[in-house]
């Protein structure tokens, strides 16, 4: 099969792209009053506004073509299908069988996989009801104050991201934090101030092998034995997410307390399952339910509504244009919202990780760029440490606003100013300032001309800087889910146009298998055979200090 990049669709935007360069969005504005009700819509609790970007509806067509070359619709299908889209691991990708709340069929292998799902739900919301209403007791009597999550990539960037976002649902009394980092640091710091007593352990890993996350599990559990000094307490203090039951078992979590998820589930699209055990315990398997409920209605949006009006399309194809015709290597999502202050954190995971890819899933290398680079933080802080750059810079750098019309934490006034704050970026970067605005404004200042002349190049905004803005009434547990489900959608519509497997990860697995080689050299001064030179130096250094 041919790369994208070389069929007719993708050299008529190549085409198109140099015919845009000569557009300024501001007159695009000026002269079609209702610019903004062509390029809107609204679907699951989110109003999507992307007029204000580099496209005309010619832009459009020819992106949208570009999605039928790519044979979006067969790929959609297979999804659905239970398919083995992720063709280098043999599997099906079934995540929206997870929130699945309505009709569908989901079989993997001729097997319907949702009575399994029902039944892991049912037993997330019997144990994270016992946990919220002290009936599931530690092992000295005392009812459960704080969950310590264990996990690693998928395993803790969702739940970590949902918890924080919604916070405002979260009963005080029962805290919730998250371990990840293999770096003794954090779990040391998240230990001091907790109770062995009164803390519940959930270790998330599929195979119950991964080392960052079995490193942290030991280490909780050797601080917890300290203080209650009998492994029974092992079972009363920690449960896992996990398909390993022997290695669960040989850890001492009695196995009615391993919450199964399946093969199918890949990591960063797994918050959905009982990987998100963390979720139910924090805000109740009621909002989890209504967490699930949102992602299954961009679920239904993504399948039933036209290419036109697909939210997930448009902003996928929007995503495209800009990386691959306009030059664009990165993607600025910036929420107006504190809860959502990992976001940006969470979708560099489920984007990168998905298509960061250099091969399509034939094995054959790309001509173009695949994955951007995702990053962002929330604002108002972001206008004060990155936005200069996106505003006056020499890069293109496309942006995504996040807006809540209504604040969990409503105080006097400060609303009005963070949204007035939000439109006026959104603003700033599509109309910039001229230098007849710039100099026009000086002059009004009453600044020598001499003074004006000096200041006149610093104070120009070239503007046509892209943006989509995304409006939400208040993230909601239900809202939440349809952001989260609108962006993976948009990941894997990418992934099909560039042609690559938006499920595998093999990137993340070559450092972990030096990563023990190197352990073992850490044994012996001499290093392994084979190994650089740089890093055999590392080795004896880090082993010199260590023996110091």
């Amino acid at each position: 099969m041919p790369l994208i990049s070389q069929t007719p669709a993708w050299k008529s935007l190549e085409t198109h792209w140099k015919e845009i360069g000569r557009l300024r969005m501001r007159d695009l504005f000026e002269a079609d009053p209702e610019r903004c009700e062509r390029f809107s819509l609204e679907q699951c609790g989110i109003y999507l506004d992307y007029s204000k970007n580099l496209i005309t509806e010619e832009t459009v067509r020819r992106l949208m073509a570009l999605a039928e070359t790519a044979d979006l619709s067969f790929w959609g299908n297979s999804l659905l299908r239970g398919d083995k889209v992720n063709n280098t691991e043999g599997r099906a990708v079934l995540h929206m069988a997870l929130r699945n709340l309505g009709y569908r069929d989901y079989q993997v292998d001729g097997v319907d996989v949702m009575p399994g799902i029902r039944s892991v739900l049912a037993r997330m919301r019997a144990f994270s009801e016992d946990v919220r209403e002290r009936r599931w007791l530690g092992y000295t009597g005392q009812a459960i104050t704080d969950i310590v999550s264990i996990g690693i990539g998928g395993s803790s960037l969702g739940p970590k991201m949902v918890c924080e976002a919604l916070k405002p649902y979260q009963n005080p009394w029962l805290r919730v934090h998250f371990v990840s980092n293999l770096d003794g640091a954090q779990l040391a710091q998240t230990l001091t101030n907790l109770n062995p007593a009164t803390t519940l352990f959930v270790v998330a890993s599929k195979t119950f092998t991964t080392q960052d996350t079995l490193a942290n599990a030991c280490s909780a559990r050797e601080w917890c034995l300290a203080s209650l000094h009998n492994e029974a307490a092992i079972a009363r203090h920690f449960v896992a997410v996990s398909t390993n039951r022997d290695a669960v078992v040989e850890f001492g979590i009695d196995p009615h307390n391993m919450f199964e998820f399946w093969e199918w589930v890949g990591g960063r699209y797994s918050l959905w399952s009982a990987i998100g055990l963390p979720i139910a315990l924090a805000v109740g398997m009621e909002r989890f339910e209504e967490l699930l409920a949102g992602a299954h209605d961009m679920d239904e949006h993504f399948v039933e509504a036209p290419p036109e009006q697909n939210m997930p399309i448009i902003l996928a194809l929007l995503g495209i244009w800009y990386n691959n015709f306009g030059g664009a290597d990165t993607q600025a999502i910036i929420p107006y919202d504190h809860y959502l202050e990992h976001f940006a954190t969470y979708l560099q995971q489920v984007d990168m990780e998905s298509n960061g890819k250099r091969v399509t899933r034939d094995g054959e290398a790309v001509d173009y760029q695949t994955g951007a680079v995702i990053w962002g933080q929330p604002g108002t802080d972001a206008q004060h440490s990155f936005f200069q750059l996106i505003h006056q810079g020499t890069r293109l750098i496309p942006t995504d606003f996040i807006l809540p019309m209504r604040s969990h934490k409503p105080l006097d006034g400060h609303h009005d100013k963070l949204v007035a704050n939000c439109l006026a970026q959104a603003q700033a970067l599509m109309r910039g300032r001229t230098e007849h605005e710039a100099r026009a404004e000086l002059v009004a200042a009453n600044m020598p001309s001499e003074m004006v002349e000096k200041l006149v190049p610093h104070r120009v905004f070239p503007g046509n800087r892209p943006s989509n803005m995304l409006v939400v009434e208040q993230v909601t547990p239900r809202v939440l889910g349809a952001l989260i489900a609108l962006y993976e959608h948009k990941v894997f519509v990418q992934g099909v146009v560039w042609g690559v497997d938006s499920f595998d990860q093999w990137g993340v697995e070559l450092g972990k298998q030096l990563a023990g080689h190197i352990l073992a050299d850490f044994s012996q001064i001499a290093c392994s055979p084979g190994v650089d030179s740089s890093t055999a130096s590392l080795v004896r250094r880090y082993h010199l200090a260590m023996n110091d």
